[in-house]
C-alpha cells in the first residue's frame, strides 16, 4: 500500500471555497487502477500566519500505480485549473508519499 498526501495552507477566510473545490472537482479516481481512497482532511487553523492547515490523502495498492496515475491524462484533467486560484493560498501544496510498513 502507499499513501500520497499534499499538505495545503489555505489563507483564512477561503476554506469553504477550497472545500467546494475538491466537493464540486470532475474526478476518476475511482476508475484508476490501484486506487483504493480518497480523504480530504482539514486540520486547525493558524490565526498567526493566517492559514488553515488541509491535507489531500490518497491511499493507493501500490507506489507504482500512484506514480502511472501521475503520468496519465486523468492526472492531468484532474489538475487543469489547479493555478486558477492561487490567492486562495498561502504557498504551493506540499507532496509527501509513504510506504505502509505491512503487519505494524
Amino acid at each position: 500500500m502507499y499513501i500520497a498526501m499534499n499538505r495545503f495552507k489555505v489563507s483564512n477566510g477561503s476554506e469553504a471555497e477550497f472545500e467546494d473545490v475538491w466537493r464540486n472537482r470532475d474526478s476518476s479516481l475511482s476508475q484508476v487502477p490501484g486506487f483504493v481512497e480518497f480523504r480530504l482532511l482539514r486540520g486547525k487553523a493558524n490565526a498567526e500566519e493566517g492559514y488553515t492547515l488541509f491535507s489531500s490523502h490518497t491511499l493507493w495498492a501500490s507506489e507504482e500505480d500512484f506514480l502511472n496515475w501521475t503520468k496519465s491524462e486523468s492526472f492531468r484533467a484532474a489538475h487543469r485549473n489547479a493555478g486558477d486560484r492561487k490567492a486562495m493560498y498561502k504557498g504551493p501544496p506540499v507532496f509527501e508519499g509513504f510506504n505502509v510498513v505491512e503487519g505494524i
